[in-house]
């Protein structure tokens, strides 16, 4: 018998756990090489764990749900078992032995039999903890195979006595001094146990990006002076553009011309002119980055993640949108690799996808700054003393208040309205 071990992958240094989601196999099961097991998923990303070997699956150290760190062991893999074929005498493990007992226990007697003999029996690794925490035989209810007792069973067992409140006897009192101290409180009525029925409730727990979003949601409001400033942007000059060039441009590129590219470059024309929105606090310094890395938030049934555009001053309209339709498809299978997802000096948040009037986005830390983008819509606007009907979005910048001033805040997002307004500032950089 060769053995062959399935470890976890090794995770980001700023990653220290990782959840399993759901085995894609099982004991007993044949997987060819590069077979995917299991996905993984880290505060950031969702990783695919590969079997390193053909062979069958002889045992599955961590169940769904569990939380490992990188290169723990998962599974062992037999290259040279064939599956379905029976089991080796030795050496057994418990996991074998737990699939291998429903089989025996069959084998002896039929199964409603089976059932009532095998109930309250715990399995060795049970058995033992039991004993070292001095519990009965039988005080523990079994949740396995025909009511076997489990490990889990007796540390569920373990840790609710030892959380149990302890019971104190308290001095007999006599009826009515009990019905003068202790506070009456009626039963529900039958009027409001009805109202109350029918109303469903689902408890599930946060995925690691959810949680991780959260804090550091947290993390940003509590350490940042976040200040938002807003502008409209008359959307028409581009949306011209758009039109005239999508045909040509798609069949050029592969790639539609969307928006996205216009917002990108826009940033990246105001970080130019105002350093400081392109920058990051660390500590009691102020890091002026000479790159612009910009991030952009792409929603996933996951939840929110934000990859980030290289060097996004050197891209072209097409290697943006490229890149940005890249981004969603790999953010909707669980894709993304770390790489991918880390670092950034601005983000673009988009969520007038969504039909979204406005908003006021939080900043990415360790970033300083992060654009939010609305619905384009057909707006009332007075020109020239005329009144006429232009396609208006509002642009929100929220800003780190620390180190960039209103003046830096209220300009750059005042560049970006002329780039869009005139596009051709972008091809000229003025």
């Amino acid at each position: 018998m060769a053995i062959v071990e399935v470890k976890v992958p090794q995770l980001s240094e700023s990653v220290a756990e990782a959840t399993l989601l759901q085995w894609k196999k099982k004991v007993g099961d044949a997987v060819a090489v590069d077979e995917i097991l299991i996905d993984v998923e880290t505060d950031k990303v969702v990783m695919e764990v590969p079997a390193p070997a053909a062979g069958v699956i002889v045992e599955i150290i961590e169940p769904d749900g569990s939380t490992v760190a990188a290169e723990q062991l998962l599974a062992r893999i037999d290259t040279e078992a064939v599956a379905g074929a029976p089991a080796p005498v030795a050496p057994i493990t418990l996991a074998m032995a737990a699939a291998a007992a429903p089989a025996a226990s069959a084998a002896v007697a039929p199964a409603a039999v089976a059932s009532t003999t095998m109930a309250g029996v715990a399995m060795p690794a049970a058995a033992k903890l039991m004993a070292d925490n001095q519990l009965a035989a039988g005080s523990v209810a079994g949740t396995g195979k025909d009511g076997r007792v489990t490990k889990g069973d007796v540390l569920v067992a373990v840790v609710g006595a030892a959380a149990a409140p302890k019971v104190v006897a308290a001095p007999a009192m006599p009826a009515r001094a009990a019905a003068t101290l202790l506070p009456q409180v009626s039963a529900p009525t039958t009027s409001l146990a009805g109202e109350l029925a029918g109303r469903p409730e689902q408890r599930v727990p946060m995925s690691r990006l959810r949680a991780r979003v959260a804090e550091r949601l947290l993390q940003s409001q509590s350490t940042n002076a976040i200040l938002t400033t807003f502008n409209e942007i008359n959307m028409a000059p581009v949306m011209d553009m758009r039109k005239r060039m999508q045909d040509r441009f798609e069949k050029e590129h592969g790639v539609k011309l969307g928006f996205m590219s216009f917002f990108v470059k826009a940033a990246v024309h105001a970080l130019k002119k105002f350093p400081v929105l392109n920058a990051s606090v660390d500590g009691n310094d102020i890091v002026y980055h000479g790159y612009f890395d910009v991030g952009v938030a792409v929603g996933s049934p996951r939840g929110l993640v934000v990859p980030i555009l290289r060097n996004a001053d050197q891209m072209s309209f097409a290697a943006i949108e490229k890149k940005i339709a890249e981004f969603g498809n790999k953010a909707r299978d669980g894709k993304l690799g770390m790489d991918e997802m880390t670092g950034g000096t601005f983000t673009v948040s988009n969520g007038g996808t969504f039909g979204s009037m406005m908003s006021t986005p939080i900043i990415n830390p360790p970033q300083s700054a992060i654009l939010g983008i609305h619905a384009t819509k057909d707006r009332a606007m007075v020109e020239n003393g005329q009144v006429v009907v232009r396609p208006m979005n509002y642009f929100a910048m929220s800003y780190d208040h620390r180190i960039i001033d209103g003046r830096e805040a209220v300009l750059g997002l005042v560049a970006m309205k002329e780039a869009l307004e005139d596009p051709a500032r972008l091809l000229f950089d003025i």
